[in-house]
């Protein structure tokens, strides 16, 4: 029974930065580039109720690399990317290379998505997003990401969402950190859809439930094998229960006292298949009073239906044999459950 009494349980991505040999100055833009999977470790930084995470994986939406970076150093305006397409809409990034200074970005470089040709979009239109905006790390080889986990509502009274305060200038101009290598810094944004969920899975307990009592009688007890033998399946809930025992003993009680365990198997039809809380009296029953050999039980059963839950010793065998103790009456032994909470799960509207 041991066995049957199981505990409940990059590919890295290197951007090549554009090396220019002349003055000129050169602005590449990536708007297609490829997502791969990532095994990499994080490492986090809070500011102020904004998160800055190192990752491997390249941003999914776009990608803005510029090189003679020191061309632009100084400039205040705004550059503003090529028009690219996320989540059905039309976008441009808008980087302040000095700062934003209308949204506390002195000594800041700031960054920010802006939605585009929202004319055509119905009265009152609202597109919800999950923004995070990039600054690669030539030196980690990652994107250093930064969110504050809020969702942007871009509607027509703002168009435009970002951080003022990206990544201080004093940061991002030191070279031993990694963010201007070779005159070049890149930029990027994700940009997701943030549908409200309809609907939820609520999880229900249910005190003392209909038809909450099984009893099993096993009859020429004293002819049964050194095996497993199992009950038929009860309903209580939206799932089945049944219980078991080996007549000769299991695990440490063997084979001085007689086991008995509560397993979960199927669910009743159109039921939500979850894990299930099974809270539960195991009884051996007294034939000739009311003195029952008793076990409580609780465990979340999981879905798998080998998972039993018990104890390997409800009773001595010689207190089982002790025909005055009234437990083996007529080579017969009386199990009972009786189930005193179990957990039923549904979806249900928000």
């Amino acid at each position: 029974m041991d066995g049957q009494k199981l505990s409940l349980g990059f590919i890295s991505l290197a951007f090549l930065f554009i090396t220019s040999s002349s003055a000129e100055f050169l602005i590449q833009q990536v708007t297609e580039g490829r997502v791969t999977e990532s095994n990499s470790s994080y490492s986090l930084e809070g500011n102020l109720g904004v998160t800055r995470v190192f990752r491997e994986d390249r941003p999914s939406s776009k990608i803005v690399t510029i090189t003679s970076f020191s061309v632009i150093k100084e400039r205040s305006e705004p550059y503003e990317s090529s028009v690219f397409d996320a989540v059905g809409y039309k976008w441009r990034l808008v980087l302040y290379v000095t700062g934003n200074k209308n949204d506390g970005g002195s000594n800041h470089v700031s960054l920010y998505a802006r939605i585009l040709e929202t004319e055509s979009l119905p009265k009152g239109w609202e597109v919800n997003v999950d923004l995070k905006l990039f600054v690669y790390n030539s030196k980690q080889h990652k994107y250093l990401t930064v969110t504050d986990g809020a969702v942007k509502r871009f509607n027509d009274a703002k168009k435009e969402w970002g951080f003022g305060q990206l990544l201080p200038l004093s940061t991002f101009y030191n070279t031993n950190e990694g963010y201007i290598v070779g005159d070049t810094a890149s930029f990027g944004a994700e940009i997701l859809i943030v549908k409200p969920a309809e609907q939820q899975e609520k999880v229900t307990f249910i005190s003392n439930p209909p038809d909450n009592v099984f009893t099993w009688k096993i009859l020429h007890f004293s002819t049964l094998e050194d095996k497993f033998y199992y009950s038929d399946d009860f309903l209580v809930g939206d799932r089945y229960w049944r219980l078991g025992f080996n007549p000769k003993g299991d695990g440490g009680g063997r084979p001085h006292a007689l086991p008995l365990f509560l397993f979960a198997t199927g669910f009743k039809t159109n039921a939500v298949a979850t894990n299930t809380w099974g809270a539960v009296n195991l009884r051996l029953k007294n034939q000739r009073s009311s003195n029952h050999r008793q076990l409580y039980s609780a465990a979340w059963y999981p879905i798998r239906r080998d998972y039993g839950v018990g104890v390997n010793n409800i009773i001595l065998f010689k207190d089982l044999n002790d025909a005055s103790k009234g437990y083996l009456v007529n080579d017969a032994i009386i199990f009972e459950a009786e189930m005193v909470k179990v957990s039923v799960t549904n979806i249900v509207p928000v």
